[in-house]
């Protein structure tokens, strides 16, 4: 009798009794449907971020305005390895879910590889018809590089001028032993004891020749108008400006930049073949370039392979400081770095296309 009393009691307030079972679910449920409280974010989080962007960002920066002052000229060198480092950069801060960081290591990113990568693009060439010329630049390292080699290189490759840094009277002698003087019988040298001498030898007859000395270092570049048959006159120099070796020097390095022969569009072509102490990141050098030279090297898409740094032992990443810049009015066909031992920098190889008279 209770038990129904207890029904009709339930009745009469619109509830009706639930079994133990649904009461159950019904609890399971709720939890299982309840957002769990969010998990608080480290606050170190954003910090590792920036700290993580920060460098990449100052390093565009610099390099696009052209900041290149004191420790700067240095790092500079070595903006193709940051450039591939702000993509880390970026993958961590679009992990980390950090947006505004990631939105400055995209940008950091965009600009620096902008600036790189063209480098191992080709570009396209003019159509000129003159005769093809072959130019190899090799710094001697105090007139230490294996003459041997070098002969070896010009002979194998039928190159048409040669041009020298850091050359003594030692590798004079060295090289003509070796025979460079049957194959490249044309001079104009300034061989010295130390780092400080230049040379310029051609298959072809010279004229006007004779050196400069730089301001910087002393370093001489010698340099005469090469006779090509079938061909316009062809103004070639050695050169080689002041290293930055320290921030003391830096200003030297400017200087000794800034003074080298500009391109002359309308007039003589030109070529300058040496050991620039500089890279394509360095403003001075963008400098000379824009006064109407190409980078042989970054026109076909070889501006990224490495001249200077490791080849004596030394741990340092490889950097491209040693060029041929050419007229705008030649076509470079290919360029190809070679190693010579005994020196810290490679041979740099480079067949072009002159335009014809």
């Amino acid at each position: 009798m209770l038990e129904i009393a207890k029904r009709e009691v339930s009745t009469v307030h619109g509830t009706a009794p639930r079994p133990a079972g649904a009461a159950s679910a019904a609890r399971l449920a709720a939890v299982l449907t309840t957002p769990a409280p969010a998990t608080a974010r480290p606050r170190a989080v954003p910090l590792i971020c920036w700290l993580a962007v920060a460098p990449g960002l100052v390093w565009a920066v610099v390099r696009l305005v052209g900041l290149d002052r004191g420790p700067l000229v240095q790092a500079l060198a070595f903006t193709p390895y940051v450039a591939g480092g702000s993509l880390l950069a970026l993958m961590l801060a679009l992990a980390l879910r950090c947006r505004w960081p990631a939105v400055a290591a995209a940008v950091a990113a965009l600009a620096l590889l902008g600036a790189v990568v063209p480098r191992a693009l080709p570009d396209r060439q003019q159509a000129t018809r003159g005769p093809q010329l072959r130019v190899l630049t090799a710094n001697l390292l105090a007139g230490n590089a294996d003459a041997a080699t070098l002969v070896e290189l010009v002979r194998r490759n039928q190159v048409d001028v040669l041009t020298v840094q850091e050359f003594t009277p030692a590798a004079r002698d060295a090289l003509d032993r070796a025979g460079l003087a049957d194959l490249l019988p044309h001079r104009q040298l300034n061989p010295e004891v130390g780092t400080t001498g230049s040379g310029l030898y051609a298959r072809f007859p010279l004229t006007g020749g004779g050196f400069r000395r730089n301001t910087g270092f002393a370093f001489t570049q010698a340099y005469a108008t090469v006779a090509v048959p079938g061909a316009p006159a062809l103004r070639v120099e050695s050169a080689h400006p002041a290293a930055p070796w320290s921030v003391g020097v830096v200003d030297e390095w400017r200087t000794d930049l800034a003074g080298q022969p500009r391109a002359t569009p309308d007039g003589q072509l030109g070529i300058l073949a040496g050991d620039f102490n500089a890279t394509l990141d360095h403003s001075p050098l963008r400098a000379l370039l824009a006064s109407g030279y190409v980078d042989a090297a970054d026109a076909v898409g070889a501006g990224l392979v490495g001249t200077w740094g490791p080849y004596d032992g030394d741990p340092i990443p490889p950097v491209t400081i040693d060029h041929v810049l050419v007229d705008r009015r030649i076509a470079v066909r290919a360029v190809t770095v070679h190693r010579v031992p005994a020196t810290d920098h490679r041979a740099v190889l480079a067949t072009l296309r002159l335009p014809a008279p």
